[in-house]
């Protein structure tokens, strides 16, 4: 009897191991457990199978500009409450709760920058902020970007991630889509080039109006691209869609794409376009 109450406390007298939080990370594509500090250093892309991870828009500021310096511009701009709305909370009190949490006042980041010398108008959708959605503001600060170019001149780069347009914003932030296609018609006839990086997700308004008018459109590996979603594809259809619908590889192949880059080579492939295609070092 004694040596079972030995046990029993040897036991419970054992410590538990405290195992730091955020010290490993689950591929959401494979599954594999992958220790964190080795994904940053791959900048945030899966080893076992090439997934590429969601990062944070300053982290792709810090990825692409020289420096990681961006002169940003706009950040005076907010959204306001047109229409009033409210579902499950206010529209001003949900904006205010996306400023808290995201990296940016609104779901665009947008300044002057450099890549490999050349002086560039850069915008950044921020999913963080109500999952990049494109409101009057987001219209307002890439329709100012594209006017940077215009004015410059210089050439234009922007990285979409992007649920849509804004619902709460109702014909404001639709509205925001033929202003944008309309400022990038003019920058066409400046003879400045456009380069459109696409990634996971750019969908519905964006992906509809400026993020597939690039002059260039490339986007990371199996990205989600499209307007609605295959869900309501399918409801609406009646039909399987095909295999990887709505990927980057499935839009690549049927000619909506120019090229797939892997986030270690975005830079690189980027400032080589930018070079082919007249941009001038400073």
């Amino acid at each position: 009897m004694e040596w079972f109450r030995k046990a029993k406390q040897g036991l419970a007298a054992q410590e538990k191991r405290n195992i730091p939080e955020g010290l490993w990370t689950k591929c959401d594509s494979c599954g594999e457990i992958i220790y964190t500090k080795k994904i940053e250093t791959l900048l945030w892309v899966c080893p076992n199978c090439n997934y590429h991870f969601r990062i944070s828009s300053r982290k792709y500021v810090a990825l692409l500009l020289d420096g990681g310096r961006l002169d940003e511009k706009d950040n005076e701009l907010l959204s306001g409450d047109p229409l009033k709305f409210r579902d499950s909370k206010k529209y001003l009190d949900r904006l205010e709760q996306a400023r808290q949490k995201a990296d940016s006042y609104e779901g665009v980041i947008a300044g002057i920058g450099e890549m490999g010398g050349i002086p560039i108008s850069f915008a950044i959708m921020d999913f963080s902020f109500i999952g990049g959605s494109m409101g009057s503001v987001v219209g307002e600060k890439i329709a100012r970007a594209i006017e940077r170019a215009i004015n410059g001149p210089m050439p234009l780069v922007i990285v979409s991630c992007s649920g849509g347009a804004r619902m709460q914003e109702g014909i404001l932030s639709l509205m925001q889509m033929a202003k944008t296609s309309a400022l990038l018609a003019e920058l066409a006839k400046k003879n400045q080039p456009y380069i459109s990086i696409l990634t996971n997700p750019t969908t519905a308004g964006v992906m509809a109006s400026y993020a597939s008018l690039g002059d260039v459109i490339i986007a990371e590996p199996k990205a989600l691209l499209g307007f609605a979603g295959p869900r309501v594809i399918q409801q609406t259809i009646g039909q399987d869609l095909p295999e990887g619908f709505q990927s980057s590889e499935f839009f690549l192949e049927k000619g909506f794409l120019d090229k797939i880059v892997d986030r270690k080579d975005l830079r690189d492939t980027t400032i080589k376009l930018l070079a082919y295609l007249g941009g001038k070092p400073a």
